[in-house]
C-alpha cells in the first residue's frame, strides 16, 4: 500500500523533534567486496562487508530550552546518541526504526523572510534495527509497572536485540525511573527473563542499549519499569527492535 507521510515521529536524545522536523531520512549500506577469482567464469563476484547507516532530518528552527532543537544539536554534536524513528505515529506497536549514531552535522538559519530552518545528520554506531514502538510518547508513568506484550520475534544465532530509552521529561522530588527490557515464551509473561537493562535515569536523556545475541527462542517482549521518588513523573519513550 503508497503511503503519504503525514505524521512520522522523530525522537533524538531525550528530545521530541516531531513538531519541529519536516523531513527524515534513514540510510543502511553494506559495503561492497570484490572477491572475483578465475574460477568466476569471467563475471564479477562479490561479498559483503561493513555495514553502515545513517539518520538525517529537518525542519523548523527552534531555541530557548534543552526540549528544543537547536539547544539539542547544539549540545549533541560530536555525541552518540539514541534516535528512533517511525513512519506513521509512535503508539505501542507501531513500526519503528532505531539506532545510536553519532552527531555529525548541524546547520541552521537561512535567507532573509524565509521561516529559520536547521539540518542534522548523525552517522551510525549501530546497524539500524526495525522493530517496535514499546512505550508510547504520550502516556506518563508514576508508579512501577510493565508495557503491553508485544510479538517481536526470536533473536536468531548471528543476531541481536537493540533497544532505545528516550526520556521526554522528569517531574517530582528525586524521580528515578529504571527501564528494562524482558522477554518470554508466551503473552501471559508467566516466566519472564530479564533480556538488558538501562541505567537509572533522573532527567531527561536517552540511553540505548543493544547487542543482546541471540540465539533467544522467546518471541514475546515488554519493557519494565521501576520508578521512586516524591510525586514521580515519567514521559519516555522505549523502541526495540532485532538485526
Amino acid at each position: 500500500m503508497f503511503r503519504v507521510l503525514t505524521n512520522c515521529r522523530l525522537f533524538a536524545g531525550g528530545v521530541d523533534l516531531t513538531g519541529v522536523s519536516n523531513k527524515v531520512e534513514l540510510a543502511l549500506d553494506r559495503e561492497e567486496k570484490d572477491r572475483t577469482t578465475f574460477g568466476s567464469g569471467g563475471a564479477k563476484e562479490r561479498t559483503g562487508g561493513l555495514f553502515d547507516s545513517s539518520v538525517s532530518a529537518s525542519g523548523f528552527w527552534e531555541a530557548g530550552s534543552a526540549a528544543m532543537v537547536d539547544d539539542h544539536m547544539w549540545a549533541r554534536l560530536g555525541a552518540h546518541d539514541a534516535w528512533t524513528a517511525t513512519e506513521h505515529g509512535a503508539l505501542v506497536g507501531d513500526v519503528a526504526y532505531l539506532t545510536k549514531a553519532l552527531g555529525t552535522t548541524y546547520k541552521l538559519l537561512g535567507a532573509v523572510g524565509e521561516v529559520a530552518p536547521w539540518e542534522a545528520e548523525a552517522k551510525g554506531d549501530w546497524p539500524t534495527a526495525r522493530g517496535l514502538i514499546a512505550h508510547p510518547p504520550g502516556t506518563a508513568r508514576t508508579a512501577t509497572g510493565t508495557g503491553t506484550a508485544l510479538e517481536l520475534g526470536a533473536v536468531a544465532a548471528g543476531q541481536h536485540l537493540y533497544a532505545c530509552l528516550h526520556v521526554l521529561s522528569a517531574a517530582g522530588t528525586t524521580p528515578s525511573i529504571t527501564v528494562e527490557i524482558e522477554s518470554d515464551d508466551a503473552e501471559a509473561f508467566a516466566s519472564p527473563t530479564t533480556r538488558l537493562s538501562f541505567a537509572a535515569a533522573t532527567d531527561t536523556g536517552a540511553q540505548e542499549a543493544g547487542r543482546v545475541a541471540g540465539a533467544i527462542t522467546d518471541t514475546w517482549w515488554r519493557p519494565k519499569w521501576t520508578i521512586t521518588g516524591v510525586g514521580p513523573s515519567f514521559l519516555f519513550v522505549v523502541s526495540f527492535g532485532i538485526k
